[in-house]
């Protein structure tokens, strides 16, 4: 049994029992002093439940915690998970079970759909994002990728930490003129075939360049923000499995296997295995060739009529134990230095979404520098197309296991 379809029959069962209301003590932090919610925050245990998948981010995440320890005697345990999706089904569980103060998880990276499924059964605590002092600081009048995840409103249910756009990259002494669209991507796959893969859906890139084909292919891709349901999925559909059914006879091991996610397409990159690849991390190439992952020759770029970005989020879950720990991390997340640190890519490189506007010229130094070689050009980072609804992402996932998971 999928983990997408545990997810989906916890919702289902917890449909019967009602929505918890906000304990006296959980609407007093919304509305206190943000020095009070400091005081309350010191001594608790906060459990983040995160990715676990990049030793990069999780040394991150490490130093993080060391900052919180420091300044607010704040315990942060980074609960690394593979699958968020599992994570919100304990959640799931914990409602259904009557537990709507004492749950086991405080904060969750989470976006997408992930984000639609809590927020539609009412699974978030909040609104909270406009309480933490360091959010003023994206803003979000003027920026609002940071109150939208996949077309819907955040309504202050998540507080934003990071940026992702697709990224590709290759090695500049093997590849002279990468492909510069999705119609040059599969020409070029067929004259250099064994080349260029994806990851295996679901993983999350791999879904991504799903999407990336699809808003490629499809006829009107406005339809792609609304619900699924609204449109003849098959019909909108069909494009994108004639691309992949001509593109998957030329990939690496002739698409009957896939890389299981991001790091082992970086692996096969380094290995000289693919000449081309991509990220949802535009500073990732970059760190790679610090870090010796990949050859200083590598150059990375952005398609010519943009590809997907959104931005990554944080979330506490309504029966989260220690709602104040959560705001007090989440705001630090969203602090000059967390974020000047986060975007160093011998670090993690991971975007910043704070408008440098409204930081102090001291603050803005730490986030200044050459350009890497391997970093795309400033200016493609600004072609971004917006994420499709979530229902599209349950309908791709499904239907590309039926058609290649058995591959």
């Amino acid at each position: 049994m999928s983990r997408r379809f545990v997810l989906a029959l916890a919702l289902a069962t917890a449909s019967i029992a009602p929505i918890p209301s906000l304990a006296a003590d959980a609407q007093s932090l919304l509305e206190a002093p943000w020095s009070a919610i400091e005081r309350e925050a010191r001594g608790q245990t906060v459990y983040w439940s995160a990715w676990g998948g990049d030793p990069a981010i999780n040394l991150y995440i490490g130093w993080v915690a060391e900052r919180l320890d420091e300044r607010y005697g704040l315990d942060v345990v980074h609960v690394k998970v593979d699958d968020i999706a599992t994570t919100i089904s304990r959640i799931v569980a914990e409602r259904a079970a009557g537990n709507d103060d004492a749950g086991n998880v405080d904060l969750l990276w989470i976006n997408g759909e992930n984000f639609a499924a809590m927020k539609e059964r009412d699974l978030l605590f909040g609104p909270f994002a406009r309480r933490l002092p360091n959010f003023s600081l994206t803003a979000p009048d003027d920026n609002p990728e940071v109150l939208t995840d996949f077309t819907l409103p955040t309504e202050g249910y998540e507080s934003p930490w990071g940026k992702a756009q697709l990224t590709f990259y290759y090695d500049a002494e093997r590849l002279e003129t990468p492909p510069r669209n999705m119609s040059e991507l599969l020409s070029w796959a067929r004259e250099h075939p064994g080349r260029f893969t994806y990851p295996l859906v679901p993983d999350f890139l791999g879904t991504t360049f799903l999407k990336q084909v699809l808003l490629s292919q499809v006829e009107a891709p406005s339809v792609l923000a609304e619900p699924a349901s609204r449109h003849d999925v098959d019909a909108v559909m069909a494009p994108l499995w004639d691309y992949l059914d001509a593109l998957h006879p030329h990939l690496w091991r002739q698409g009957r296997h896939f890389p299981s996610g991001g790091p082992e397409l970086k692996r096969l990159m380094g290995d000289g295995e693919l000449s081309l690849a991509f990220t949802f991390n535009p500073a990732e190439p970059a760190a790679a060739v610090t870090d010796h992952q990949l050859p200083p020759s590598t150059r990375s770029y952005v398609l010519e009529g943009g590809t997907l970005g959104n931005v990554h989020f944080v979330a506490i879950p309504f029966n989260a134990r220690h709602k104040a720990g959560a705001m007090v991390l989440a705001n630090f997340l969203l602090s000059p230095e967390a974020q000047a640190r986060k975007l160093d890519i011998d670090v993690w490189g991971d975007p910043s979404v704070l408008d440098m506007r409204r930081l102090e010229a001291a603050e803005r130094e730490a986030f200044e520098g050459d350009r890497h070689p391997a970093s795309p050009p400033p200016d493609a980072l600004q072609r971004v197309l917006p994420e499709p609804h979530p229902s599209w992402v349950e309908a791709l996932e499904a239907q590309w296991q039926v058609r290649y998971g058995d591959s």
